[in-house]
């Protein structure tokens, strides 16, 4: 299965660079199935329906978030009604929505797709991730009812996105990180078979300050004091995220990929 993650979504120009790009990268490299991560999409917090609606029409097959999942309120209501939007496994108990789902692609293979929060560095304490995955992934073995697995973990710290890779290794075919909006450079296949990267970075304008216009994070930093709100970058976006092709039998990964197209980032693609 050739399978394409990308990373966080920034505000407008993230989401003209999917909408411009997406659907032909799906020919051109004949993908089989495509996850966005999208909650900064939405002016920088969260996600609205409308551009939800969007992402998906542009070829995303799911839609994942983060701890910015219900920033926009509506989302709350959509994200049980749209079942191809995931939002993080350990949010909270009685969060609306799923944290975990079996999508099938074109030709009827099954691809169960999950996200969890990190708690290290993070504004709030989330259910424990570990446990939380781990229960998921023991309902769902690899290469029984899933011939594919994508994790997302939504995470602060490098460390704790590791952990959780290696937590996971041999039992998902992908384990991708978000959060930081800043792209690692070690893609990998572990030990036991998952493809893995820290971070995928963001669909935005890289030249501004994590996607946003760099005046005002500058000012807080420089003199402490808030003056306006942040605002997204709306310059050229750079898409970046991960590309995977895994073995149908047994679910692992037999190929990974940095992704990098347009924008100011050196391009790195299949």
């Amino acid at each position: 299965m050739k399978i394409l993650f990308l990373g966080d979504v920034m505000g407008r120009a993230g989401r003209r660079a999917v909408s411009e790009r997406l659907k032909k990268l799906r020919e051109e490299w004949r993908l089989d199935f495509v996850v966005v991560n999208a909650e900064n999409a939405t002016s920088g917090a969260g996600l609205t329906a409308a551009h939800a609606k969007a992402i998906l029409e542009a070829g995303a097959d799911v839609i994942t978030l983060g701890d910015h999942a219900f920033d926009q309120r509506e989302m709350l209501t959509f994200c049980e009604q749209e079942k191809r939007i995931i939002r993080p496994l350990n949010f909270a108990k009685g969060a609306p929505g799923s944290g975990a789902r079996i999508f099938k692609d074109a030709r009827g293979r099954q691809i169960l797709v999950t996200q969890v929060l990190g708690n290290v560095f993070m504004k709030r304490a989330f259910d424990d991730p570990f446990s939380a995955v781990d229960q998921v992934l023991r309902a769902n073995p690899l290469g029984g009812n899933a011939q594919a697995i994508l994790v997302d973990v939504h995470c602060e710290a490098t460390s704790e996105k590791m952990a959780l890779g290696r937590w996971c290794d041999g039992r998902a075919s992908v384990v991708v990180g978000t959060h930081t909006h800043v792209p690692t450079g070690d893609a990998m296949i572990l030990g036991k078979g998952t493809a893995y990267l820290t971070d995928a970075g963001m669909c935005g304008d890289y030249n501004s300050v994590i996607g946003m216009e760099a005046e005002e994070p500058m000012r807080r930093f420089v003199t402490g004091m808030v003056k306006g709100r942040f605002t997204p970058a709306n310059g050229e976006a750079t898409l970046s995220g991960l590309y995977v092709e895994t073995d149908d039998r047994t679910g692992l990964a037999t190929r990974v990929e940095m992704v990098r197209i347009g924008g100011r980032l050196q391009d790195a693609r299949p």
